[in-house]
């Protein structure tokens, strides 16, 4: 394989078809580096970062997908009555429910990035490409930048949807639910069932003919306890005027019974018209608080009756809006931090993974158990903007000063698993039980 001159086109040397790592080691650039004591050639780590960064957000973007559309799956279950119930298409139901995938995406998307970071760190530091990046110069503040610039744009991506989005959609799938809900005519329209649409008002259709026609109308009205009314036609039609909707019937009879009399006044019609609009229930004009854009929460109305109820709980869904953002800036910080130092493909990567699980998993429950107890505690905000600044701040001193975490050294399993195969071998012998604790210990040194 031949030498390439040092400032060739990266994508033109030779490799082993893997990825930019292997273009430096052949290209002799790290060499000159380190003794110039420079970051290789600004071609070379635009390669680099591209690279890095297309690594990265291919998996955020599979990963984010991926667990939107598992969480989506169990949560429209909760709305399947909108078919079951309500009589609605399934084109109507994935409308609605379609809503929720943004709102999803709001809370799955900082876990989505920290994984793809440990991800493209763990496959980087498998093909020992960081090792040949540290060879060749790259500092880890300077490996650093295109994971800094995917958490950015994750970043930007959680406040939009945060900020605006999230409260929108949320608007919008609950004008939806309540006006399929309070739909009157979807309510009605299920031939051969006997429907109960309000207390003491029953339907019944026997047949559909049409669009907003029927055959066979029947109706029990028992809501005035002075009056029974039945209505039975032969004909039926539901006629929309403006935001009204009547059933209008044909060729029937209405059949009225006062409760002390005992006959029924019947009377023969050719047309009777009922009014469906008093059924439907009126639409909740309240905005929920998840339903309040940021600027809305920042500054309430004053006459606002969900802030007179709780203004404490404007001020945590505030504080939460904006702490959303910063999430996948820290969770950035505390991956690389942890797992973008070289390392030998002898070291196993089991604990400084565990321990980046460990650190994300407290900053975020952290961040849950803050905003929880700063409805009644406002100081706990406080605490949770510290917590967040120290990941960031930590993460980056440790990046910027190159200090490698390696806890996988520190912390040697195996030595840890041989001791502890030598002590349960001890405290058997006292009482004289034989393990194979040979083997184990030789199946121990083989995985070395």
């Amino acid at each position: 394989m031949s030498e390439a001159k040092p400032g060739s086109d990266p994508e033109r040397l030779p490799h082993r078809g893997r990825d930019p790592g292997f273009r430096f080691a052949q290209s002799g650039l790290h060499s000159r580096a380190r003794l110039s004591g420079r970051e290789p050639n600004t071609s070379i780590m635009a390669s680099i970062d591209r690279y890095i960064f297309r690594t990265i957000f291919a998996g955020f973007l599979l990963i984010l997908i991926n667990l939107t559309l598992v969480i989506w799956i169990t949560q429209i279950l909760r709305e399947v009555d909108l078919i079951t119930n309500q009589g609605q298409t399934i084109l109507v139901f994935l409308r609605i429910t379609g809503l929720l995938v943004p709102i999803l995406m709001l809370v799955i998307a900082p876990i989505a990035i920290v994984i793809a970071i440990c991800y493209a760190l763990t496959k980087l530091n498998g093909d020992s490409e960081l090792v040949v990046m540290n060879a060749a110069g790259v500092s880890p503040r300077r490996a650093f930048w295109p994971v800094l610039a995917s958490c950015i744009i994750v970043a930007i991506f959680v406040a939009c949807l945060s900020a605006y989005l999230a409260p929108w959609l949320q608007r919008k799938m609950a004008a939806e639910i309540t006006r399929v809900r309070t739909d009157v005519v979807s309510n009605i329209v299920r031939p051969g069932a006997f429907t109960s649409v309000d207390r003491g008002l029953i339907f019944h259709i026997r047949e559909r003919r049409g669009e907003n026609q029927f055959q066979g109308v029947f109706i029990d009205d028992t809501r005035d306890a002075d009056e029974r009314v039945t209505i039975v036609a032969e004909y039926g039609q539901i006629v929309q005027r403006d935001d009204n909707a009547f059933l209008v019937m044909r060729d029937g009879n209405v059949q009225r019974r006062r409760s002390k009399e005992r006959d029924p006044t019947i009377v023969v019609f050719d047309q009777y018209a009922f009014d469906l609009s008093r059924l439907a229930p009126a639409p909740q004009a309240t905005v929920g608080l998840r339903e309040k854009y940021v600027w809305e929460l920042a500054f309430p109305a004053t006459d606002d009756p969900v802030f007179k109820l709780s203004p404490s709980q404007f001020r945590v869904e505030f504080h939460e809006r904006v702490f959303a953002p910063l999430y996948p800036l820290a969770f950035g910080f505390i991956a690389f931090a942890i797992l973008g130092f070289p390392r030998t493909t002898r070291q196993g990567g089991a604990v400084s993974m565990f321990a980046v699980i460990a650190a994300v998993s407290t900053l975020r429950l952290g961040g849950f158990a803050g905003a929880a107890i700063a409805a009644t505690t406002p100081a706990t905000l406080i605490l949770v903007y510290a917590m967040i600044a120290l990941a960031i701040g930590l993460g980056g001193f440790v990046i910027w000063r190159g200090i490698p975490i390696d806890l996988d050294e520190k912390l040697d399993l195996a030595a840890i698993a041989r001791g502890s195969v030598i002590g349960l071998d001890r405290l058997a012998g006292r009482f004289n039980i034989r393990l194979p604790t040979r083997s184990m210990l030789e199946g121990l040194e083989r995985s070395d």
